[in-house]
């Protein structure tokens, strides 16, 4: 069995929303920091970081995030308890990609949310696609 990595990190960044957590540590890889670091710029999260393996002398066996690289994500809340991120949602998946081209990029919530793209000119917003006239693969959409 497959899993999408990406899907495993929205739905962590969601559990962690639906119990009112200040933040969550992910696997690290290049294109969550890359779908991550987009969410920082646009005002989604508050705080996107690194974290280095600790010790391998500390590290138990079986705590896998200890032993390589990880993400830790500061969730944004608006007020107390409401998260900034009302609906986080995996559109192209491993079973079924979806593609757009440059006329057919979606407008996520009346521009109030926005669409995560990948492009050939790498990870964008639904309106810097727009905007650079660029289709690709609809990764997540987010308001």
């Amino acid at each position: 069995m497959h899993t999408d990595p990406i899907a495993d990190m929205l739905t962590r960044i969601r559990n962690a929303q639906a119990v009112n957590k200040t933040e969550v540590v992910l696997p690290y890889s290049k294109l969550k920091m890359a779908v991550l670091g987009l969410l920082l710029k646009e005002g989604w999260v508050d705080k996107v970081e690194k974290v280095a393996p600790s010790d391998s002398k500390t590290a138990s066996k079986n705590d896998t995030l200890s032993r390589f690289d990880a993400l830790k994500v500061k969730i944004k809340y608006e007020d107390v308890g409401i998260p900034k991120i009302r609906s986080i949602k995996r559109i192209s998946k491993p079973g079924r990609r979806v593609y757009v081209d440059k006329d057919n990029i979606p407008v996520v919530l009346n521009s109030l949310g926005i669409a995560v793209i990948s492009t050939s000119q790498g990870l964008m917003t639904d309106d810097q696609a727009r905007e650079k006239k660029v289709g690709g693969e609809i990764i997540c959409e987010i308001y």
